[in-house]
């Protein structure tokens, strides 16, 4: 069996063998301090009969029953569509149509954030530009006592530099903190230790594997809008795992992956299709910043997407509890305009048992 290590601030332990059998487990270590400065506790859901009706003013309470949808509208000019009612819209899944239970305008429900920074080679140059960035768009987006976020910078292991907070300051300090650090020297002469889970991961860029573990360990059991925004040119290099894992967690974790693509063209440029594929998959999208000037464009989109977002809730007339893979559509036909555009996950996982 082998493990994800997050180095030497936090551990988090990735059991392969049963991500691979589809099982999601705790992987935040138990070592005093781990996630010390996470603010709030999960309490265990109230199991309670879904109320037939919610008024507009209140946030719809996530249900074990109820399937869960954010998505978003833009038109061919890529303006949001804010004026949608529930019914203009239709749910699908797997091709049969289902009952929406509630359907509003999302602004209230608590966001819980990940900033994951690459800090590999490819990134030397780009990352003061994208500490700056990132810390502004926090500043933005986090509404202190309500939302939390946090800070992971990966390269060939991730590590933890803030926990769970609604506290921007300290998000902004641990993005501060971000530096790159050059590999040590391995070898004969470089007397460095590879790490325990295997071969040096060193020098390498371990994406995938960290989009698994920030899902499953920081993010898995947190209540309402859960959102990953990566910065990175979308290069692996060390990855145990596969892309196709890394979206599959995601959506297990029911987690929205957003992307700022970018990097040094000394470095082979940025690869859009990887960022776009798991972007696109959970509900997000990936936005591609030409060069500095365009940055704070790019996290002004994501941050409209944010602000911008529907949510439905329904149940599913399939009630079958096989764990498998169930493709959602989300379809606008009794709309006028034409070519709209529906952001949103393609799917989630049915429980098992």
């Amino acid at each position: 069996m082998s493990s994800f290590i997050f180095n030497s601030r936090r551990i988090i332990g990735l059991s392969l063998v049963a991500l691979l059998a589809a099982t999601t487990i705790p992987l935040i270590s138990s070592h005093p301090g781990a996630f010390a400065q996470q603010e709030r506790k999960q309490k265990p859901p109230e199991q309670q009969k879904p109320p037939k009706k919610v008024d507009d003013d209140q946030t719809i309470k996530l249900d074990t029953k109820l399937v869960n949808v954010l998505f978003s509208v833009q038109d061919k000019q890529n303006r949001y569509v804010n004026d949608l009612v529930q019914n203009e819209v239709e749910i699908v899944e797997n091709g049969l149509p289902q009952e929406i239970f509630t359907f509003k305008r999302e602004f209230d429900l608590p966001l819980t954030l990940t900033l994951l920074i690459d800090v590999s080679g490819s990134e030397r140059y780009t990352l003061p530009l994208l500490k700056d960035a990132g810390g502004q768009f926090i500043d933005s987006v986090i509404r202190s006592g309500k939302d939390t976020a946090a800070v992971i910078k990966f390269e060939g292991e991730a590590t933890v530099m803030q926990g769970l907070t609604s506290n921007p300051a300290r998000v902004r300090k641990a993005l501060e903190e971000i530096s790159f650090t050059a590999p040590p020297p391995v070898g004969v002469f470089g007397g460095a230790t590879p790490p325990i889970n295997g071969g040096s991961r060193q020098g390498g860029t371990s994406l995938y594997d960290a989009i698994i573990a920030t899902s499953a360990d920081m993010l898995a059991k947190e209540p309402g809008r859960k959102t990953i925004i990566i910065m990175t040119d979308g290069e692996d290099t060390t990855s145990r795992m596969k892309i196709g894992d890394a979206i599959d967690q995601a959506l297990r974790a029911e987690v929205v992956v957003y992307a700022i693509g970018i990097g040094d063209p000394g470095f082979g440029g940025v690869n859009e299709g990887v960022l776009k594929r798991i972007c696109e998959s959970t509900g997000g999208r990936a936005v591609f910043p030409k060069g500095p000037r365009e940055l704070d464009k790019a996290f002004s989109q994501l941050e409209q997407d944010l602000r911008q977002q529907y949510l439905l809730a329904y149940e599913p007339k399939n009630e079958a509890t096989d764990g498998a893979f169930r493709k959602i559509e989300i379809r606008l036909p009794n709309r006028k305009e034409k070519d709209l555009k529906v952001r949103h996950r393609k799917g989630y996982y049915a429980p098992k048992g």
